[in-house]
């Protein structure tokens, strides 16, 4: 308690919190639904076309949130889209999407602007670098997105677990699958500040799954990985800060320690 006292005295961990703590909890939510319909690396997919469209918007001199928002929510429509039935199967397609969008990103940034501390910020995450009005508009994006969440919970629960039942109950699954695509993309791009390119399909994937060792409905899953998402993102920061090692990898690890306590705990109780 006395480190995070002495962190709140400077600003810039302070915005580190804020957006930290809002974008763990988005992540988390919107993990349980992305894992259950078996689009795990979707994050990763669109992280690298969240870079691809900021890699553009540089020298273009556009901010990169207004860029790289409605391109990414465009891309994670189309992967939300592909069905069982479709040639190209949603990992493949997801592969495709994360190497076709970093390449044409590293090419625009060699032709542009280089290699400099912006892209390097995206592409391995400082959240320690972020400015007040990146705070607000994360905070305001962020709390736009646990509000739709909210609001349409039973229909995204519904189209989780069983899309054709859901059709044939009246529900317009093609809306709701971009409610779910909409919400993602901007997480993801929230997140790539704070956790990079690289790392950002961490916060979605991790909680979700390790909530899921010991719990089995879904809503006490989902809560579970929130709380589980901002222990680790709280931990992290803070271990980021006291040994200065970067702040995405520490959060990272502790997902990956609190993922195999809880799968241990899950194979005691099987064993039992």
């Amino acid at each position: 308690m006395n480190i995070i006292i002495e962190m709140m005295s400077y600003p810039f961990l302070v915005r580190a919190f804020v957006v930290g703590i809002i974008v763990s909890i988005c992540a988390s939510l919107l993990g349980t639904s992305l894992v259950l319909k078996r689009y795990s690396m979707i994050g990763d997919g669109l992280s690298h076309v969240g870079f691809a469209a900021l890699a553009i918007a540089y020298p273009l001199g556009i901010a990169p949130l207004y860029v790289s928002i409605p391109i990414c929510i465009f891309a994670a429509f189309i992967l939300l889209q592909i069905k069982e039935s479709s040639k190209i199967k949603g990992d493949a397609a997801t592969a495709l999407m994360c190497s076709g969008a970093l390449a044409i990103g590293v090419m625009t940034i060699s032709l542009t602007t280089g290699m400099n501390t912006d892209v390097c910020n995206y592409m391995f995450g400082s959240i320690l670098a972020m400015s007040v009005n990146d705070m607000y508009i994360s905070l305001g994006l962020g709390i736009s997105v646990l509000i739709l969440y909210v609001l349409f919970y039973e229909r995204i629960f519904a189209v989780t677990f069983d899309e054709n039942f859901a059709l044939a109950t009246g529900t317009n699954a093609d809306f709701y699958n971009m409610i779910i695509a909409t919400l993602t993309a901007i997480t993801v791009v929230l997140g790539m500040r704070m956790m990079g390119t690289l790392l950002i399909s961490s916060l979605i994937v991790f909680p979700s799954l390790t909530s899921m060792r010991v719990c089995k409905r879904f809503k006490t899953t989902v809560i579970l990985s929130a709380i589980l998402s901002i222990m680790c993102f709280i931990i992290g920061l803070v271990f980021s800060y006291k040994y200065s090692v970067p702040t995405g990898a520490c959060i990272v690890i502790m997902n990956i320690i609190v993922f195999i306590i809880f799968y241990t705990v899950e194979k005691l109780r099987e064993s039992r």
